[in-house]
Order: structure tokens, then sequence, then C-alpha cells
């Protein structure tokens, strides 16, 4: 079941339309791989050194975003697991780590949006 976003973000930023097992739409665009969204664009094709483990070195280029928080959609069934070392890291730099089914990941992304400075990363599958 597809579903829709609840809150506009403002102008220039990109909102999650509508997520379904497998396909993400973004700012009107569709994308079927993994992904990272930022707030005025998104990296397609995310792959992930050890697939199911999210790992520091997967994040390349978010670290660079001034953020407040990481959002990380984890698949519908939650299979992507989070490495102790982002965990540690993110604390490290303050940014506050937040973890959810991929579905709940795409409204809290969409909530968060222009209220603080996001980034998620988002497993489309399992």
């Amino acid at each position: 079941m597809a579903e829709r976003a609840e809150v506009l973000a403002g102008e220039g930023a990109l909102r999650i339309e509508r997520f379904r097992f497998g396909e993400v739409t973004i700012g009107g665009d569709r994308y079927t791989d993994d992904v990272i969204v930022f707030e005025d664009r998104v990296q397609p094709r995310w792959w992930r050194k050890a697939g199911h483990l999210l790992q520091l070195e997967d994040l390349d280029g978010v670290w660079e975003q001034e953020l407040e928080a990481l959002i990380v959609g984890t698949g519908t069934q939650e299979c992507m697991k989070i490495a102790p070392e982002v965990v540690a890291y993110t604390r490290q730099q303050g940014v506050e780590l937040l973890s959810f089914d991929t579905r709940t990941a795409c409204q809290t992304f969409n909530h968060l949006l222009g209220k603080r400075k996001i980034v998620a990363v988002l497993h489309l599958t399992c």
C-alpha cells in the first residue's frame, strides 16, 4: 500500500511523496534503488559495503552536511542494521540518529523537513 506524505516542505526542499516496497517517489522522481535524501537533492543507487549493515563508509557525503538528525530507513521489515561505530560517531558529532522502518522514516523526513537540518538514508526493500 502506498502512502502519501502529509507535510509540505519549504520552497526548494524535496519531499517524499510516496513509498512502497522497492520504490520511493521524491520531488516527482521515482527511485527503485536505495537512496540518500538531502533537503535539496537525492543521491540515487546508494549501495552499502555490507548490504544490510550500515557502516560509516556508507555515509560518505552525508557528514559534509551540517546535520541535526540522520534518519535511517531500515527497510519494510527492518532488515538493515546500524553498526555500533555509526551510533557512536553520530553521538560524538551531536547528530540525533533516528532509525525506523522505511515507511516511518519517510514520514519523519517530511515532518522534520524545514524544521531541522536532516538527511535520510533509505533502504527500500526488506
